[in-house]
C-alpha cells in the first residue's frame, strides 16, 4: 500500500484491534506503521474478524475508512501553487469522502476566487464567471470544456443556489465533487504550475547560450 504520510509504497503488514459488534457486524481497527517515515496509519474496517495464532486478523472487509492520518484522496498539488488556493483545495480533498456536499461547496468557493484573482473576471454568480471566462477566449479548448462541465454536471439551472452563494452546502450530482477538484487542478496547472516550468527551462536555456558564448570568445 501508499503511506498516506509520505506516499511511500511498503508491503502490507497489519494488525488487527477489534472494538467492538453490532447489527452490521464486526469493528475494529487495523495498524500499520510505515517502514520509510516510522507513521502509523490507523484505519476503521467493518467486516468479519477472525484469529490465527492468537493474532486478530481480517477475513472479509465489508467496508473500511481512514481515520488517521486525515489526509486528502489526492495526490499533493505541485509547489507551484499559491498556498492561498492549495489550503482550500486540500480541505477540499479532505472532507471528500466524508462529506461530497462539503466538498463540492468548498471548491466551487475556491474556483470563484482563482477566477477573480487570474481571469479577471467581475464579481458575479459563479456560472456568470465561468460564461465570461470562456466567452474572452483566453484559455484553451480543453480547459473550456472542463470548465464549462462544472455548470451542466453541477445542473446549475435546478440549482442556482451553487451560482449565486458557492460556499453553500446543497444537493450534488454524482461525480460533481470529484470533477470540480478535476477542473481546480487542470487550472492550476495551466495557470501556475506550466508557466514556473517554461520560466526554469527558459533560464536554463539562457544559462547554456552564455557559457557557450564564453566558450566561443575564448577561442577566438
Amino acid at each position: 500500500m501508499k503511506c498516506p504520510h509520505c506516499l511511500e509504497s511498503f508491503h502490507d503488514f497489519y494488525e488487527v484491534i477489534p472494538v467492538g459488534n453490532d447489527a452490521d457486524g464486526n469493528w475494529g481497527v487495523v495498524s500499520r506503521k510505515c517502514p520509510s517515515c516510522e507513521r502509523v496509519v490507523l484505519v476503521l474496517v467493518n467486516g468479519k474478524i477472525g484469529s490465527i495464532g492468537g493474532r486478530s486478523m481480517l477475513e472479509s472487509v465489508k467496508g473500511e475508512r481512514l481515520i488517521y492520518p486525515r489526509t486528502p484522496s489526492r495526490i499533493p498539488l505541485p509547489k507551484e501553487v499559491p498556498e492561498e488556493f492549495a489550503e482550500v483545495y486540500k480541505e477540499a480533498c479532505t472532507v471528500l469522502a466524508d462529506s461530497p456536499k462539503a466538498s463540492s461547496a468548498i471548491s466551487r468557493r475556491c474556483l470563484q476566487h482563482l477566477l477573480k484573482e487570474m481571469a479577471n473576471v467581475k464579481p458575479s454568480k459563479l456560472a456568470d464567471e465561468i460564461q465570461e471566462v470562456i466567452d474572452n477566449g483566453n484559455l484553451p479548448p480543453y480547459i473550456v470544456e472542463a470548465i464549462d462541465a462544472v455548470r451542466k454536471i453541477g445542473n446549475y439551472t435546478a440549482h442556482p443556489i451553487k451560482s449565486e452563494r458557492p460556499g453553500e452546502v446543497v444537493d450534488i450530482e454524482p461525480g460533481e465533487a470529484d470533477w470540480n477538484l478535476d477542473v481546480l487542478e487542470a487550472l492550476f496547472n495551466y495557470y501556475f504550475v506550466q508557466p514556473a516550468t517554461i520560466k526554469r527551462k527558459r533560464e536554463i536555456l539562457n544559462l547554456k547560450l552564455k557559457e557557450a558564448d564564453k566558450k566561443g570568445m575564448k577561442k577566438g
